[in-house]
């Protein structure tokens, strides 16, 4: 006999973007050349002293577990890092190493909330917020975002959500953000930080874009107002091209050090210790040469995607201040153009793959789509040459 049901906490949607690689990996497996836009994972490679640093640790056999917290020395390595970095000194005791930025949002939600409080979340956002919110039995709040307010959330904007929707208990956001890229001024990063803090809201902020910005470098929300609402996740997934090591922090303030280190010793143990050993050489000058590279890189291929959308009639793009992705209105091409669709031709024939707006925003999402640049150099060229060929059509 076997159960009746499952449980709601798992009627969630899909990452689509993890969908559509998926499906792109089962068409490489057959001989097709496929060009990846769809996820925001970056072709560059961990730097050498990482690789370098991994190895040592396999063959010193030291890859058993950790303190929940994470490795002493990486904690350091941390909080010498923010001090460089954003000029703020921050506790080693603060930070918790995690098993990449996902269990942060994990243990930060089941640590600061309970069942059925509210998390406002900006719309498009990233998929996942939603997803994990709703699991863990909390109530997501979307604000949505666009031309009308420049893709930024305000304190405004989330005094008229809290109208709508009741009291808000916690506010998630990422600057720059996923999948505009779209980052706050540090003004608009005060506000909303301030007007956390005077409500007695909790306020996570997801910085694991950070590093890669090509006009002006993000602000981190522990340099306008540290406060005992505030929980910082970041990841070296990103900037530091570590995606498959799930390695990643969070800062908390020092009255939730405990709470979270008991959730940790419960759900997690510790985060990969292989990857924490890594994770200390990423944060060496030597490793940040290197990602400097990645960096420039990056802002070339964007500088090339960007171009060829303008140029092929594709002209409402979100502002791409950082992160590594193109958010793209099609019914600057034809109003009855849908994401889905077009996303599916675009595969089948030009063998380019991107991710529907869908995923992001499912109340407008479906006039989107998100172009990923995160790739070679030359896949991004050949990714060009495919999109000029296919968006011809609509002009």
């Amino acid at each position: 006999m076997t159960p009746s049901s499952f449980s709601n906490r798992g009627n969630i949607s899909s990452f689509l973007a993890m969908d559509v690689m998926r499906e792109v990996n089962m068409l490489q497996q057959t001989g097709q050349d496929i060009c990846h836009l769809e996820v925001g994972q970056p072709s560059t490679r961990a730097p050498q002293v990482v690789l370098e640093a991994a190895g040592h640790a396999l063959d010193s056999e030291l890859i058993g577990y950790t303190d929940a917290l994470g490795l002493d020395e990486l904690r350091q390595a941390l909080s010498t890092y923010y001090f460089k970095t954003y000029k703020v000194n921050v506790s080693p005791e603060r930070f918790v190493i995690t098993t990449g930025s996902s269990a942060g949002f994990i243990l930060a939600f089941l640590a600061c909330l309970d069942a059925g409080q509210k998390v406002a979340v900006t719309s498009p956002g990233y998929p996942a917020y939603t997803n994990i919110i709703k699991s863990l039995d909390l109530s997501p709040v979307a604000i949505p975002l666009g031309q009308e307010n420049d893709w930024s959330l305000s304190v405004a904007g989330l005094h008229d959500a809290e109208k709508l929707h009741g009291t808000i208990d916690a506010l998630l956001m990422a600057s720059p953000a996923n999948p505009t890229g779209t980052m706050l001024t540090k003004q608009a990063l005060t506000d909303l930080s301030l007007d956390c803090a005077q409500s007695g809201r909790w306020f996570f902020s997801d910085e694991i874009y950070h590093g890669l910005t090509y006009s002006q470098e993000a602000v981190s929300a522990l340099q306008v107002g540290d406060h005992d609402g505030l929980i910082v996740m970041n990841s070296f997934s990103k900037y530091f091209s570590m995606t498959g090591w799930r390695i990643g922090w969070m800062i908390v303030p020092p009255k939730m050090v405990r709470p979270v280190e008991r959730l940790q010793q419960n759900l997690f143990i510790s985060a990969p210790t292989l990857s924490q050993y890594a994770a200390c050489a990423a944060l060496t000058t030597a490793a940040q040469d290197e990602l400097q590279k990645h960096v420039e890189l990056y802002q070339h291929n964007r500088d090339k995607l960007f171009t060829c959308l303008q140029n092929n009639g594709v002209t409402n793009i979100a502002p791409a201040d950082g992160a590594f992705y193109l958010y793209a209105d099609l019914h600057s091409l034809s109003p009855s153009l849908e994401s889905e669709t077009f996303c599916a031709q675009l595969l089948k024939e030009a063998k380019v793959a991107a991710t529907p707006g869908m995923d992001f925003d499912k109340e407008r999402g479906a006039r989107f789509v998100r172009f990923s640049y995160a790739r070679a150099s030359d896949e991004i060229d050949r990714a060009v040459d495919r999109l000029n060929g296919f968006l011809a059509r609509f002009q």
